[in-house]
């Protein structure tokens, strides 16, 4: 999966690319699609979400460029597979997730898999950030939003990256946005196709 669907495809980073060999994707996703795990396409986790594909998991931590010291935001935990990436590349990770049953479920699978120990799940509504931790180093959003919300730009550090896919209710493009000096820069690294964005934020 590395070499085929990331390194190939334009992965670089050394530090992501050892984190998506070291986290077990089938640990992440339901049993009966264990034996998909490995493909480069997403995988139904249930109630009407899914897990990304691995190349997009993959694109979107090396887009954050994180060092290891940073305090990162996700947006959509899901199952956790994100979080777990994640944990590994940085100090702290807080994940939000808006559906209980999953809060839960990815709470499971990390510790399950062992990667909880700096990674934190929360129930809420991401598309409001998470105001308690806040600021954060970065931010990383698993759902595709009408707009940026305004409350992550504000609980973004300067300096600080934001990786969010915006466009419509089907299809999106993924944009990495940077905050330096009070000055908010966006470049699209892809086109994207996430599940809606839910909470005050998002879509309705």
């Amino acid at each position: 999966m590395v070499e085929t669907q990331l390194r190939r495809r334009g992965i670089h980073d050394e530090r992501v690319l050892q984190a998506m060999r070291e986290i077990p994707r089938e640990e992440f996703v339901p049993v009966e699609a264990r034996l998909m795990a490995c493909q480069d396409e997403p995988i139904h986790i249930g109630h009407g979400q899914t897990i990304s594909q691995p190349y997009m998991t993959a694109l979107m931590a090396e887009s954050l460029e994180l060092t290891g010291a940073e305090t990162v935001l996700e947006v959509g935990a899901g199952c956790g597979y994100a979080a777990a990436v994640m944990g590994t590349l940085a100090s702290r990770v807080v994940a939000v997730e808006i559906i209980p049953a999953l809060a839960e479920l990815a709470r499971e699978n990390l510790r399950r898999t062992a990667r909880d120990t700096n990674v934190t799940v929360v129930c809420g509504d991401g598309s409001l950030g998470y105001p308690e931790v806040a600021p954060f180093d970065a931010i990383s959003v698993a759902a595709g939003a009408p707009e940026i919300p305004a409350a992550l730009l504000e609980q973004l550090k300067d300096p600080g990256r934001l990786v969010i896919p915006v466009g419509d209710y089907g299809d999106q493009e993924l944009r990495v946005v940077t905050k330096r000096h009070g000055r908010i820069d966006s470049r699209v690294a892809v086109l994207c196709r996430f599940v809606p964005l839910r909470g005050g934020e998002g879509w309705e």
